[in-house]
């Protein structure tokens, strides 16, 4: 799968079309996603002993196929492609403006005794 959590989305299809969003889950299994603020679904929960009932509104998974990915640099949709770099590690890459997709990752570094 070409998307990662915290990746800044367009949704492409649906009820939700044009909304963006931030990932919040993937599951890889099910090819699906959870986009924040988009496919609100609402669930009515029983009163229980001593709890009133109550309504809970959650971001429901959509297929990962609905969503587009954006450019954090160039700020467009974009396709992701792929390159191989000298370590050996693959890394996504915007197709319009040739950045970077993949954020950096901070190594905690320790304290040798």
């Amino acid at each position: 799968m070409k998307l990662r959590i915290d990746d800044n989305v367009l949704v492409t299809t649906g009820k939700y079309r044009g909304k963006t969003g931030k990932i919040m889950r993937i599951s890889e299994k099910t090819n699906r996603v959870v986009v924040e603020k988009v496919n609100i679904r609402t669930q009515h929960v029983k009163k229980r002993q001593g709890q009133a009932g109550q309504k809970i509104h959650y971001e429901a998974p959509f297929d990962a196929s609905n969503v587009i990915v954006i450019c954090p640099h160039c700020s467009k949709i974009t396709r992701v492609s792929f390159i191989r770099l000298k370590t050996g590690k693959k890394q996504r890459v915007c197709k319009k403006c040739s950045q970077s997709l993949d954020k950096p990752v901070e190594r905690k570094r320790t304290k040798k005794k």
